[in-house]
């Protein structure tokens, strides 16, 4: 870090107006306070401060708090007066990730907005100059607004001043409902279109106001979707009170937007148990579903998730679901970066809801038909029932028969002996038999109705633990990770460190074929039976990305060799690559960074949509297309052939330092031969053809120039000990080098 800070100092005396020009295209869209808040948040978002932190340099004093930690407010203040002490580098910051500008981009933009709508809470729209971007928010939310929202002033109809209360964004959503149905006259329909007018104006303010910041950032994309969203309860729970973002260590960090209020809730019409029957209230979903497609295109699409309201007791956890494969990531107890493994220090995980809600379930079918559960209790009783209609049958057939007995007479004392003592206590018995039978019923009737309720319990429970697998995915995609890099099977990536993942361009018909896929954002309940649901909100960013645009250096060198030769006099780097070559000289310093040297002669070449690619099978010409000799020439210098004419030059950075160098040609045959007889050898061997050999010299010569050039950089970037170690580094790689040509290879020094 000193090295390049030093560098910087050294480049901008040595070039001056390059470096300047260089460095301060931020300026014509930025104001001071922007740069300001934009600096402030890029040092304390980690993954801000990895990716891009040295891009922005303070040259003003350091300012400590007590404990010696640095006051980012105060630095704010320092800046916002002088505007000049920042230094934002914005020709190295397109070269990032594009889901790290969108982040920064998006926090722009989220503060942006939290400043805006706080400003007309205070009538200081017009006082703050935000008459411009209000408007632009009002028109969006005006269009979705139902009837109701709206009253009649000065001849016009404008927001209930009411409906603006909810515009307030420290408020949750509990607080907007319980505001709007303060609006007794309104359907619980009409309060759900406000929310939902809102969330859309939110979104959609924010997603423009992103792009634009990523665009000026330096960011390139045809496809630029942003979105907030938030799952849970709806009220100001860890998530949403702390109300900042967590770093790497678990630390909170001040001075980010409030998120309160601006990640919007998907929100449902529930039957309202507390009151009187069919009484409907306003609730918002415990997750949100966001339905997306791929860029199609050819490209790659990149998905950068970015997590707020993190809360370390619960795993937060974001599912990516493609034709039925899921590819779930969950949060650590140590930070809100996501990532496919699911360990997690504590029990708060959705898999630990879900086996809960399971063994509820074991737990139930034991109740319901266990050894000593409902269905044993029903039957031990319906024994008892059938014994007792059997004892009372019995007892009123005796009954009976004492009742048919005739009457005896004793002679001597003229009396009769009816049995009547005994027939009473036989009525007395059955009696008893029959109330107890009532009572044996009455046992099984319960039981029955205790099983029913366990089974439409468990069928309940059944159902959620479906939902549940449903939401989590139920296919997952088996990975392999290696330094934060998880490939899935399915080539699909995704990158701890800056938290992309992207989908490969797809296979299915054509790579240019869109492809739908959802992204779930799960809450995680306090327990599995519980209705309270902690806050979490999630920033989607998804942008089409072409390979290699995230290399420090890219040379594109469009038809710079003359007709049938390889002799290249132009300098191949410009005062703007200066700093990318830094950087890869700082690589080439550090020993656990492996160097891979790839260089390609790869023959004709063919245009995919954004770059020139080799062409398989190529079909070459005698010449270019014309009846005369000018149309030829106009042909020969068209755009759809001066760009197949092109050679790419990449160094990419990313966990190794790969140098790349690719050339091509036009399809139209050349004479070119090769002088190296060792060339000329594998060339009739391998039938190769005249444009591959051309592009194999063309590669070697950008190779052979651009390791001189870089070795008079070394000399003077480096000091002399560095300078040494890169140099005797590059040279040793270069000797050892091969290009790739067809399905063979030359050497080096067969040149």
């Amino acid at each position: 870090m000193n090295r390049f800070l030093i560098f910087c100092f050294l480049f901008c005396s040595i070039f001056g107006k390059e470096f300047s020009n260089l460095v301060a295209q931020e300026d014509y869209f930025l104001t001071p306070q922007d740069k300001a808040y934009l600096f402030h948040t890029v040092r304390k978002s980690p993954i801000l401060e990895q990716n891009i932190g040295r891009y922005f340099h303070y040259a003003g004093p350091e300012i400590l708090l007590p404990n010696g930690e640095v006051n980012y407010d105060s630095i704010e203040l320092k800046i916002i007066n002088q505007p000049e002490l920042l230094i934002i580098m914005s020709e190295e910051i397109r070269k990032a990730p594009k889901g790290i500008l969108a982040e920064a981009a998006n926090k722009q933009a989220v503060w942006e907005l939290n400043k805006l709508l706080h400003a007309k809470r205070k009538n200081n729209i017009d006082k703050e100059g935000l008459s411009y971007d209000y408007e632009n928010f009002e028109r969006v939310i005006i269009s979705r607004l139902p009837t109701v929202a709206f009253k009649q002033k000065g001849g016009g109809m404008i927001i209930h001043p009411k409906v603006e209360n909810i515009f307030n964004p420290n408020l949750s959503f509990n607080e907007k409902v319980a505001m709007l149905e303060g609006f007794g006259n309104w359907t619980v329909q009409d309060r759900k279109q406000v929310l939902d007018a809102m969330n859309y104006a939110i979104n959609h303010w924010v997603e423009n106001r992103a792009f634009s910041i990523f665009q000026k950032l330096g960011g390139e994309a045809d496809t630029f979707i942003n979105v907030l969203t938030a799952a849970g309860d709806g009220s100001t729970t860890s998530g949403l009170f702390e109300e900042r973002e967590k770093d790497e260590k678990g630390r909170w960090n001040r001075g980010l937007p409030k998120a309160v209020g601006l990640f919007p809730y998907f929100s449902e019409i529930v039957i309202d148990e507390n009151k009187k029957k069919g009484k409907e209230k306003l609730e918002p979903m415990r997750y949100s579903i966001l339905d997306f497609e791929t860029v199609g295109g050819n490209k790659q699409t990149n998905i950068h998730l970015d997590v707020w309201g993190y809360n370390s007791e619960k795993q937060t956890t974001v599912v990516i679901e493609k034709n039925a494969k899921a590819y779930p990531l969950f949060g650590s107890t140590e930070s809100r970066f996501l990532s496919p493994d699911s360990t997690f220090g504590g029990s708060g995980t959705y898999y630990t809801m879900i086996n809960r809600v399971k063994a509820d379930i074991v737990d139930l079918e034991e109740k319901i038909s266990g050894k000593k559960g409902f269905d044993y209790k029903i039957a031990y009783f319906e024994k008892k029932k059938s014994d007792k209609l059997l004892q009372i049958d019995k007892t009123e057939k005796e009954l009976n028969d004492m009742r048919m007995r005739p009457i005896v007479t004793n002679d001597k004392k003229l009396k009769t002996k009816s049995g009547g003592k005994a027939r009473r206590k036989k009525q007395e018995a059955v009696v008893a038999y029959y109330n107890q039978l009532a009572a044996i019923k009455k046992k099984i009737k319960e039981l029955q109705e205790q099983k029913q309720r366990a089974i439409e319990l468990m069928q309940q429970k059944e159902r959620q633990v479906h939902h549940m697998l449903d939401l989590i995915g139920r296919n997952w995609v088996p990975f392999k990770e290696k330094d934060g890099l998880y490939i899935f099977e399915d080539s699909t990536t995704f990158d701890l460190y800056t938290q992309e993942f992207t989908f490969p361009p797809s296979k299915k018909d054509s790579a240019w074929q869109k492809e739908p896929f959802e992204i779930r954002l799960i809450a995680i309940p306090y327990s599995h039976v519980s209705n309270q649901v902690d806050e979490v909100m999630l920033h989607v960013n998804i942008v089409d990305v072409r390979p290699k645009y995230d290399a420090k250096v890219q040379l594109i060198l469009e038809d710079v060799f003359a007709s049938n030769s390889f002799e290249l006099s132009n300098p191949l780097f410009q005062p703007k690559d200066s700093l990318s070559v830094v950087e890869f000289f700082e690589a080439l310093l550090r020993k656990d960074l492996s160097f891979n040297l790839i260089m390609r002669g790869a023959g004709v070449g063919k245009w995919n949509g954004y770059r020139t690619v080799a062409d398989r099978s190529a079909q070459e010409v005698v010449s270019y297309i014309g009846k005369t000799s000018e149309e030829r020439s106009k042909n020969r210098e068209s755009e759809e052939m001066k760009r197949l004419r092109v050679s790419y030059v990449d160094i990419s950075l990313n966990r190794a330092i790969q140098l790349e160098v690719n050339s091509f040609t036009d399809p139209v045959t050349t004479n070119f031969v090769a002088p190296s007889k060792v060339i000329q050898e594998k060339v009739a061997s391998y039938k190769l053809t005249g444009n591959q050999v051309l592009s194999a010299y063309r590669t070697y010569t950008i190779a052979k120039k651009m390791q001189q050039e870089l070795n008079v950089l070394a000399g003077m970037y480096l000091s002399r000990e560095d300078a040494k170690k890169v140099i005797d580094r590059m040279n040793k790689k270069f000797q050892k080098g091969t290009i790739y040509v067809g399905r063979t290879s030359f050497k080096w020094k067969d040149f």
